[in-house]
């Protein structure tokens, strides 16, 4: 096996495969050799011996921290040999850090270190967590090693966020301070005509994503509902149960707290080969929401609003908390985390599902990259009709407590931008449009507003045609020679042209 660090220690404990592309293996190099996709190739001489601990150390040292895989490896490391490494280096860095993990995880004290003055360390304070490597929260010392716990939760439910390029390459755009500068761009009314569309479309959007065209009732309340994002409310039990109520309108899926069955996402196949994702067990589940309030409750400064709402949203979706709805929520709660961090105009929305729906391979991508590894931590029978049987695999919490929720991150980031950039930008643009030659028409021609409003409409989003069946539908009360004036005008403002000749000559 050529694989060493966080894939050695994945193999030996036999975990689902969540590194992906981001494994250590040894190569034919001279020296460590870092790879884009996040592969560490290591030289021989380097190669840590065939034994967990080692292992272990050589992974925190050279490849940061993963709390799953340490916490999958601590529960089956001795005491005693961690007691021996420190007793070896007492002042070491990642020893310390491991000692801080197992006491934590266990919740009580090495052996034979509980005595006075141990384990007497006197070297400064190192973060658990490389804040040039992860996102960071608040700070929480642990004097006894001297480590400084800076995770985004804490050990019952801390999801990582890693600082990829890609990652960084969004945080540093400062989408949420764009989005300010758009919104006080625009003047008053043409912002709010674009929120009015923001709003709608987010709904709409919403509802695509999950192949749902939403009646005009069913619209109407998810729209209000995300008018409501921005009340300062903080995520309880009792306020996602009344969204979740708001949320869907079949009355038999309305729930009355967090699931105490078990659910499944699953394709139109039926029996266990067409479960795509298992979510976490009702009791698992409980404990992780009551984490991920926390979390959701309490954004550290250290935390960008974007990727603390990301955080909230996907960890959300993993932890499926009720049978129906849960999708529809996780979209909502980037908007409840936004309204709550005051980071945006009061009631301004980013239309972000719309810009989801448009990359959908890529939403998959994101929601795969940690379900599809899950999904082998639940063997399913199937006996026929809903007889569902879930049989979990041995520290099976461990993966879900400790969620890497990074390219969830990075892409909600991505997402926020294109609804920025492209989708409302573009209803701006539009709306300029409109009024432009609106305004044109009415000097020249007599027809109805809401005729003139649908024919602009139309035109447009025919790229500036007006095609014979919509000439035949209007020519019994528009004349031709002002819908040939109506597409003209249209087809010129979309290439940014004057309107007649003699705003030209002007």
């Amino acid at each position: 096996m050529n694989v060493v660090g966080y894939a050695w220690i994945q193999h030996h404990v036999g975990a689902p495969d969540f590194l992906g592309a981001q494994q250590a293996r040894l190569a034919p190099v001279s020296r460590m050799e870092h790879l884009p996709e996040g592969a560490l190739l290591v030289p021989q001489k380097l190669a840590p011996a065939p034994d967990l601990l080692q292992h272990v150390l050589f992974a925190i040292k050279h490849e940061g921290v993963r709390l799953n895989l340490l916490t999958a490896a601590l529960r089956r490391i001795a005491p005693v040999r961690l007691v021996e490494a420190f007793r070896a280096a007492p002042n070491g860095v990642y020893v310390r850090k491991l000692c801080h993990l197992w006491e934590a995880l266990h919740q009580q004290r090495l052996p034979q270190m509980d005595g006075p003055g141990d384990p007497g360390v006197t070297a400064r304070y190192v973060p658990l967590f490389d804040p040039a490597d992860h996102i960071v929260g608040d700070e929480h010392r642990d004097a006894r090693w001297r480590v400084i716990f800076n995770g985004l939760g804490d050990m019952t439910f801390c999801p990582e966020v890693r600082r990829t390029p890609a990652l960084m390459a969004l945080i540093e755009r400062d989408i949420l301070g764009q989005a300010q500068a758009f919104a006080a761009s625009v003047g008053d009314a043409m912002l709010e005509r674009t929120l009015n569309w923001a709003y709608l479309s987010e709904t709409e959007g919403s509802f695509a994503i999950e192949g749902e065209a939403p009646t005009h009732d069913k619209a109407t309340l998810f729209a209000a509902l995300l008018r409501r994002a921005h009340e300062p409310r903080p995520l309880t039990e009792e306020l996602l149960v009344e969204l979740q109520n708001a949320a869907i309108s079949n009355p038999f899926d309305k729930a009355v707290q967090f699931r105490t069955e078990q659910n499944r996402l699953q394709r139109d196949v039926p029996g266990p080969t067409g479960v795509t994702y298992v979510p976490p067990a009702p009791e698992l589940a409980v404990q992780l929401m009551n984490g991920l309030m926390r979390v959701a409750n309490q954004r550290s400064d250290n935390v960008e609003a974007l990727v603390h709402a990301a955080v909230v949203s996907f960890a959300f979706v993993f932890i499926h908390p009720f049978m129906d709805g849960n999708g529809r929520l996780s979209r909502y709660l980037i908007h409840h985390c936004l309204g709550q961090s005051g980071r945006l105009p009061p009631q301004f929305l980013l239309p972000i599902s719309v810009a989801m729906k448009r990359h959908e391979a890529e939403y998959l991508q994101a929601l795969t990259a940690f379900s599809k590894p899950a999904r082998q931590l639940c063997q399913v029978t199937w006996a026929g009709d809903e007889h569902y049987r879930y049989e979990w695999a041995t520290e099976a919490d461990t993966w879900f407590r400790h969620m890497d929720l990074t390219e969830a991150v990075t892409f909600t980031l991505a997402m926020a931008q294109a609804s920025l950039d492209t989708h409302m930008r573009q209803e701006v643009a539009f709306l300029g449009l409109f009024d432009r030659v609106k305004r044109h028409i009415n000097e020249r021609h007599d027809l109805r507003g809401s005729d003139l409003a649908n024919l602009i409409v139309t035109i447009f989003q025919n790229g500036g045609t007006l095609s014979n069946n919509r000439r035949k539908r209007y020519a019994d009360r528009v004349q031709a020679h002002v819908l040939d004036a109506i597409e003209e005008a249209v087809s010129r403002a979309m290439q940014d042209q004057p309107l007649d000749d003699e705003n030209e000559e002007h």
